[in-house]
């Protein structure tokens, strides 16, 4: 991980608007927050609040309609879809809800796919990555033979292949039990203890959220609580 002393994730008076039916729509309305190198920030608030769409906006999915993100020292508004493209490959982690497996690949291969994107030794990493979350043994098995836990442990496993200093989690424990749930939040807290990676979560789930160390509270497109846990 960089030792730079500058913050991981600016967001600066972050705004997004859409036109819909001819009117102006605000989804999110003056965005402002600093998030520090091997943070762990939960963002929370119910659907239809901002809550996905900031997400793609701090990870250079998409282009806000005003204001600005800094993601490990780049401002973002600077840089073509190729420079965010680049930039996203070598800092960037991403887990979603619905896992986003391929189906034709082993639990081994899904997560060698990132490894061997970036020209890097990947088979042997791949593994030890499925035994640190507990999938060693489930290597071979395609992901319609896992279950929804097992299927997310591979994702999270493949999001840390290239050991990411920031790592986006949209809803990761949405379509899992509460046990698997907690499975998945405790993989990424350890991670994020043991490598520094800085963590962004997204959830409906307060409890959850309150595994973080930080919080934002969203609703109609603005933050309206900013909590620090001691």
């Amino acid at each position: 991980m960089s030792e730079s002393t500058e913050p991981m994730l600016v967001s600066e008076g972050l705004t997004q608007t859409y036109l819909s039916g001819g009117r102006s729509l605000t989804v999110l309305n003056n965005i402002t927050f600093t998030l520090e190198r091997g943070g762990f920030l939960a963002i929370v608030g119910p659907s239809g609040s901002g809550k996905t769409t900031l997400l793609g906006l701090l990870a250079g999915l998409d282009r806000p309609s005003g204001g600005e993100v800094m993601l490990d020292g780049h401002k973002l508004s600077g840089m073509t879809e190729d420079q965010r493209a680049t930039l996203r490959a070598r800092t960037v982690g991403f887990v979603f809800q619905s896992f986003h497996l391929i189906p034709t690949l082993t639990a081994r291969e899904n997560v060698q796919v990132p490894l061997e994107l970036r020209g890097e030794p990947a088979e042997e990493r791949a593994q030890d990555l499925l035994n640190r979350v507990g999938l060693g043994d489930r290597s071979h098995h395609y992901p319609s033979q896992l279950s929804g836990g097992e299927q997310q442990r591979v994702a999270l496993a493949r999001a840390f292949a290239s050991r990411p200093q920031i790592l986006f989690a949209d809803e990761p424990t949405g379509n899992l039990d509460a046990k698997n749930g907690a499975g998945i939040i405790e993989l990424m807290m350890e991670l994020n203890r043991e490598w520094g990676t800085t963590l962004v979560l997204v959830t409906h789930d307060r409890d959850l959220a309150g595994r973080a160390r930080r919080m934002l509270r969203l609703a109609d497109g603005q933050v309206v609580e900013d909590v620090t846990y001691p």
